[in-house]
C-alpha cells in the first residue's frame, strides 16, 4: 500500500526489486541499471519527503507498512521475554512489555502495537490500550527499577480506548498512575515516538528523561479530524487543524517537548525497516550512556525539571 504521493517511488521501487531478482539469478549485467534506478530512488525520496505537509506527516505516520514496536524490538534487542497481564483484570495486548538486552544491557522495553493484519488489529485494538494495558506498563515500570534497569519504551497509538467498559475499569485514573509512576521511576527513561503519538494514550508512556521522535512520526494532544470537528466543525479541515497542532517532529523539536529527531533512511521508515532499526539502535545506546551515569535522583529531577519547562504556571 502507498499514498498518494508515493506513486512514484513505487514504480521504481518494482523495477529495483526485479533487477535484483535477476542479479541475483546470474544477470550480473543488470548491476549498473540496478545502481542507476537505487540512486534515482535516493534522490526522488529526499525530494518528495523533504516537500510535504503537516497532514502528509500524519499520513506517513498512519502508514500501514510503517514499522511497529514489535519489529523495532526484533531488530534492535536480542532475548526478549514478553510479560502479561497487570495482575488486576487481564492482559492487554494494545501494549507489549518485557525485557531484553540491548546489546550486552539488559533492559524493560514497552510499547504500543498496533497489529499489521486484520486479525492481529482487532486483537491489539488498533493500538489503543485498555486501563489494563497501562497498569501492565506500570507493573514492568516497576519491576525495571526494582532491578535497576533502564526504561525503554516506543509510542504509536491514535490515543487510549474511550469505550464504555475501559472507562468503567479506570482509564483516566490508569493514565494519571503511568504519568506519576514514569515521572518518578529511580532508574534512566528513554522514550521514542515511532509513528502516531496521540493524546495522554501517548503521554502516559513518554514521561522520560529523553523523548526522541523519528522525522515523520506525529505527536500531539488530540488528532487532527479531532480538532478540526472541534474548531472548525467540519472534519474535512484536517490540514488546518494538521498545521495549526504543531505535532511534527520539527514543530516539537523547536517546542521544546521533545529533545531529537530520528532521520528515516530512503526519507520514510517503512522503505526500509533494518536500516531504521540500525539507526535508531545507535541514539538509543547513545542517549542511554548519558542517562546511565546519573544518579537515581538526579535522574528524577532532571525527569520533572524537563516537563515543567515546556509549560507555564504560577503557584497561587
Amino acid at each position: 500500500m502507498f499514498l498518494e504521493f508515493e506513486k512514484e517511488l513505487a514504480e521504481l521501487n518494482e523495477k529495483i526489486i526485479q533487477l535484483r531478482k535477476l542479479y541475483h539469478l546470474g544477470e550480473k549485467d543488470k548491476e549498473e541499471e540496478l545502481r542507476r534506478l537505487q540512486r534515482a530512488f535516493k534522490k526522488k525520496s529526499e525530494e518528495i519527503y523533504a516537500k510535504l505537509g503537516p497532514w502528509e506527516k500524519v499520513l506517513l505516520a498512519r502508514h500501514p507498512q510503517r514499522p511497529h514496536t514489535l519489529d523495532y524490538i526484533k531488530l534492535i534487542f536480542k532475548d526478549f521475554i514478553e510479560l502479561h497481564g497487570d495482575r488486576k483484570f487481564g492482559d492487554d495486548k494494545a501494549i507489549v512489555a518485557g525485557f531484553a538486552y540491548l546489546d550486552d544491557v539488559p533492559v524493560a522495553v514497552i510499547g504500543h502495537e498496533k497489529g499489521r493484519t486484520t486479525k492481529e488489529k482487532m486483537e491489539r485494538n488498533f493500538g489503543m490500550p485498555h486501563p489494563e494495558g497501562y497498569r501492565k506498563a506500570i507493573r514492568i515500570a516497576k519491576l525495571a527499577e526494582h532491578y535497576c534497569l533502564p526504561v525503554i519504551t516506543f509510542i504509536d497509538t491514535p490515543g487510549a480506548y474511550p469505550g464504555i467498559g475501559a472507562e468503567e475499569r479506570g482509564q483516566s485514573e490508569a493514565i494519571a498512575e503511568s504519568l506519576y509512576t514514569f515521572g518518578y521511576l529511580k532508574v534512566p527513561v528513554l522514550a521514542v515516538v515511532i509513528g502516531e503519538g496521540g493524546s495522554g494514550g501517548a503521554l502516559a508512556l513518554g514521561v522520560a528523561n529523553v523523548v526522541l521522535m523519528l522525522e515523520n512520526s506525529i505527536y500531539s494532544v488530540i488528532s487532527p479530524e479531532g480538532c478540526a470537528a472541534i474548531l472548525w466543525k467540519d472534519q474535512s479541515k484536517v490540514k488546518e487543524a494538521s498545521k495549526a497542532l504543531r505535532l511534527t517532529a520539527k514543530d516539537l523539536l523547536e517546542l521544546g517537548v521533545i529533545d531529537g529527531i530520528i532521520r528515516e533512511p530512503l526519507g520514510a521508515a517503512h522503505w526500509d525497516y533494518a536500516r531504521t532499526a540500525r539507526v535508531l539502535k545507535y541514539c538509543i545506546r547513545k542517549h542511554l550512556r548519558e542517562l546511565i551515569k546519573l544518579s537515581p535522583e538526579d535522574l528524577v529531577k532532571r525527569r520533572i525539571e524537563k516537563f515543567e519547562r515546556i509549560g507555564f504556571f504560577l503557584e497561587s
